[in-house]
């Protein structure tokens, strides 16, 4: 089986569909409205808890997305996949503990914005967890089977990436989102500097 395996190719772009979930809460809009002092701190608080896991996300999408591009052995596109997915469930798990510790936002409904944004963090760990948890039992002595293997996990990544992140584009509306936008941390984990608008 020479050249790339179209499922690597699969996984590598179901994996970049799941970067998204990580943008939706870093990728806050611009907006030069001050709001107030109570919600700026606790934007503050989860920009800056949330910034370093978004990083690792990436890098951890990084590196999927470089070892499926090669014509990888199967088990070291395993090794590398099975790392990767440990390192984002981890991540969504801080993030959740970031928003979870940052308290209710000072906003209409506040509690419940939060309450369902670490809940939906919470399961996108445990969904993460769970494609390490397949991608360990992936047969590499076998290609063809592991690449039917690799195939399962690529799917359930692409639902990852389709089921939303609903919660947390709600805990970000309004006034939550224009003081995250305010933020260093936010602002440096979304879009490239070059694109933010003056």
């Amino acid at each position: 089986m020479e050249g790339t395996n179209p499922v690597n190719k699969k996984l590598a772009a179901a994996l970049s569909g799941g970067a998204v979930l990580v943008l939706a809460l870093s990728g806050c809009s611009s907006s030069d409205d001050g709001g107030s002092d109570k919600l700026n701190s606790w934007a503050k608080q989860v920009c800056d808890a949330v910034q370093p896991q978004a990083k690792k996300i990436e890098a951890a999408n990084t590196a999927i997305q470089k070892e499926t591009s090669d014509n990888s052995a199967p088990a070291d596109v395993q090794k590398t996949d099975s790392q990767a997915f440990q390192d984002i469930s981890d991540a969504y798990k801080a993030m959740a503990n970031a928003v979870d510790k940052a308290g209710a936002p000072d906003v209409e409904n506040g509690k419940t914005k939060q309450a369902n944004a670490v809940k939906e963090l919470d399961d996108l760990s445990s969904a993460y967890a769970d494609l390490k948890k397949q991608t360990d039992e992936l047969d590499t002595k076998n290609q063809a089977k592991f690449a039917d293997g690799l195939k399962g996990v690529a799917t359930q990544l692409e639902k990852l990436s389709k089921s939303g992140s609903d919660a947390l584009n709600n805990l970000e509306e309004g006034d939550v989102g224009k003081a995250m936008a305010q933020q260093a941390s936010c602002k440096s984990a979304s879009a490239p500097a070059s694109a933010t608008k003056g």
